[in-house]
């Protein structure tokens, strides 16, 4: 471990400022669950840390009106277990207490579960030139490429990183439409969340549409009836707490025995969390039969593009889609 100084500022605005103060080893942490493993494994190496997991106001859990409101200091667990949210709007409720166990969720805050970095093995034990990896040292190459890419993605991929977006609650959100509100030196902005993640292209260090010392401070969703027969499915290697190999959130109105409207984002298959609207014209306007569902789900993986080991990825997440949709249409007609 290197030695680090620390700061615990009381308001965003104060974190910004102490963020800004300290330069370009400067990072946010909130729960640590994600930073203190990176920091254990020397890929990540700041030199000021600035303690957000006290800031006044960023605990909010808002589930009335039009918009439902999340502080990003909210905890994981607090929001999983929330009433109105396990009722309305089951797929945010699965998607957090599926991504890991209590002890995590009474830790990790949600606008740090947005800011996950992939779990590839190149990246994370690569550290000190053992494996290239272009996300955490650019333009070294991607060792994942010709190497073991079991668990790599098959959309959204580049010739410079086949990395996997590990997270499920942010495959939840842009289901949603959610927008993440972030505060910065130049001051307030709001990033849709198709936005808030990027492709990897030639540049996969570059993962968040963030500036330098920008902080999460709120995610806000906005209120949809297709919530409430909604679903988030993971199919992991073990039961317990892992990572998926493919997931996906499904939200569906269903009107007369046909569907109206459809949500439908992927998670553990793609460099992002990826929204298929694909998958979702495929399945508008028809009965969510397993025959429809299953062309929704094959719709979705149509422009995958699989590696050595990873195919089976394909044929996996077309059938995951369609047990959500099914799912998902039961919780319609209850």
């Amino acid at each position: 471990m290197r030695a680090f100084s620390y700061s615990r500022p009381r308001t965003p605005e104060a974190a910004v400022a102490a963020f800004t103060d300290a330069g370009a080893g400067a990072r946010y942490i909130a729960g640590g669950t994600t930073l203190f493993d990176l920091m254990k494994l020397n890929v990540e190496r700041p030199t000021h840390l600035v303690d957000v997991s006290e800031l006044h106001g960023t605990d909010l859990i808002e589930t009335s009106g039009d918009v439902l409101r999340f502080g990003a200091g909210a905890r994981m667990a607090d929001i999983a277990d929330d009433e109105t949210i396990k009722r309305e709007y089951p797929l945010l409720a699965e998607s957090l207490w599926r991504a890991a166990s209590q002890q995590l969720r009474n830790m990790a805050s949600v606008g740090g579960n947005l800011l996950q970095r992939t779990r590839c093995p190149y990246f994370r034990n690569g550290a000190g030139g053992v494996y290239p990896c272009n996300k955490r040292d650019p333009r070294t190459g991607c060792a994942a490429i010709d190497g073991l890419d079991r668990g790599q993605a098959v959309l959204g991929t580049s010739d410079a990183c086949t990395a996997v977006s590990p997270g499920d609650w942010p495959v939840a959100l842009t289901a949603l439409d959610a927008d993440i509100v972030v505060l910065g030196p130049q001051g307030n902005r709001t990033i849709p969340i198709a936005d808030f993640y990027l492709l990897p292209q030639d540049t996969p260090d570059r993962e968040f549409s963030l500036e330098p010392g920008e902080l999460v401070i709120e995610i806000r969703v906005p209120r949809t009836a297709a919530g409430r027969a909604s679903t988030y499915h993971k199919v992991r290697d073990r039961e317990s707490y892992a990572f998926a190999l493919a997931a996906a959130a499904v939200a569906l109105r269903i009107e007369g025995g046909q569907v109206r409207q459809a949500h439908i984002a992927l998670g553990g298959i793609a460099t992002k969390p990826w929204r298929s609207r694909e998958a979702e014209a495929a399945l508008r306007g028809k009965a969510p039969t397993r025959e429809n569902a299953l062309a929704a789900g094959r719709a979705a993986l149509a422009g995958a593009k699989a590696g050595r080991h990873n195919g089976f990825k394909i044929d996996l997440a077309a059938n995951t889609i369609a047990d959500a949709i099914s799912i998902a249409a039961e919780r319609s007609a209850s």
